[in-house]
């Protein structure tokens, strides 16, 4: 990548991708489907690029968050299972046979909608029914003697998947996640009961495969963050991860304008820095528009040349003004990382979130479309 050749850019590593889906797989082991999460742009990376490497790396499953991410693979080749895992508007129905997308159900109501759909196609669709065990999101609330009729009613629309979603799996000091996996265990025992075994389970993604809680993994996981390189800290517990995966993704944007300022001169929208003596300053090709946070004004950093280099004033939309005093030779046309490694130096999406006072989720998918995707 020449510095200077875009104005911000990501370059997203594709051998670190297929690392990470490669050591998640192997820590779940042969039993256990993985399917990777993908929606939002697989959190910023690009959903199609990403998805391209993670077929040909062997994953036969991928997971978005609505039929229009679903399509728009289907559009680019992507030839996998997709799970449609947000739900979907009654226009989308359609798209779900059209596409061949397998969605997740989250009321009784559906199933049976979709089940005279597809009689009147005679062409069955498979689907995965959402319980909600305690997230009070999405997923039917109905018992097991509700859901089971329901079922066995159905003739076009297939059941093949149980799965729910877990509201504090990296708290360990809640009994939320346990008491979830015992509402789920209820449905599936009344469910086997009556012959009706799904042929897969789900409820974990990142946090229950990264810590090891293997009572969670069933026969498939869904892992989001761990597929990008991170694995969020948990609460109430001293373990520690048993998942190693690195940040597939570095941040970089060029130095638009370097100068000496003096000192008592205000920099940026409301003069919230003031110079404490003589600095050089130099301001990037980017801003919250971008992605970077404007809460890191006046308290980010930057890495320059293998050093870091703090924000001064305030994050702009378009720009983000540096302090490089005493970091030799930077000019205009230069880069600095806003994530990654550079030198001894290294800034991730962790530190940026706590920084700007969210997470890291909000970080990666928060960078926005028009800093230019580079795939190495």
């Amino acid at each position: 990548m020449n510095a200077g050749a875009y104005r911000s850019w990501v370059e997203v590593s594709r051998a670190r991708l297929a690392e990470n889906f490669r050591a998640v797989r192997e820590l779940v082991g042969p039993a256990v489907e993985v399917a990777p999460v993908v929606k939002a742009d697989a959190y910023g990376h690009g959903a199609v690029e990403v998805s391209r490497l993670l077929q040909s790396a062997g994953a036969r499953w991928l997971a978005v968050s609505s039929v229009e991410e679903g399509i728009a693979l289907r559009q680019a080749g992507i030839r996998t299972r997709i799970l449609v895992m947000a739900d979907f508007l009654p226009a989308e129905r359609e798209a779900l046979f059209e596409f061949d997308l397998t969605p997740a159900i989250h009321c009784l109501e559906d199933v049976v909608l979709l089940d005279r759909m597809a009689a009147n196609k005679k062409r069955a669709l498979v689907f995965h029914l959402k319980l909600d065990t305690g997230m009070g999101r999405l997923g039917t609330l109905a018992g097991p003697e509700e859901i089971l009729p329901v079922l066995q009613g159905a003739r076009w629309a297939r059941f093949e998947g149980l799965m729910t979603h877990f509201a504090s799996a990296a708290h360990y000091g809640s009994d939320q996640t346990e008491r979830q996996m015992e509402a789920f265990d209820r449905v599936v025992a009344v469910l086997e009961g009556a012959g009706l075994r799904p042929s897969y389970q789900h409820l974990g993604s990142t946090i229950p495969v990264a810590y090891a809680r293997r009572e969670a993994w069933r026969n498939m996981v869904r892992p989001g963050q761990a597929i990008y390189g991170y694995v969020s800290p948990v609460r109430g517990s001293t373990r520690k991860p048993v998942l190693r995966v690195q940040p597939a993704m570095q941040w970089k944007a060029t130095f638009l304008e370097v100068k000496d300022i003096p000192e008592g001169m205000l920099v940026g929208y409301g003069g919230m820095f003031r110079a404490p003596q003589a600095m050089r300053i130099g301001i990037l090709a980017v801003g919250y528009a971008d992605g970077f946070p404007h809460r890191l004004s006046n308290r980010g950093r930057v890495i320059v040349k293998g050093r870091y280099a703090p924000v001064v004033g305030a994050v702009s939309m378009d720009l983000t003004t540096v302090d490089i005093t005493g970091i030799d030779r930077v000019q205009v046309g230069d880069y600095a990382t806003l994530i990654g490694t550079e030198g001894g130096a290294s800034i991730d999406a962790h530190e940026i979130a706590r920084l700007a006072g969210t997470i890291s989720y909000a970080v990666l998918c928060g960078i926005s479309a028009r800093v230019k995707r580079i795939y190495l």
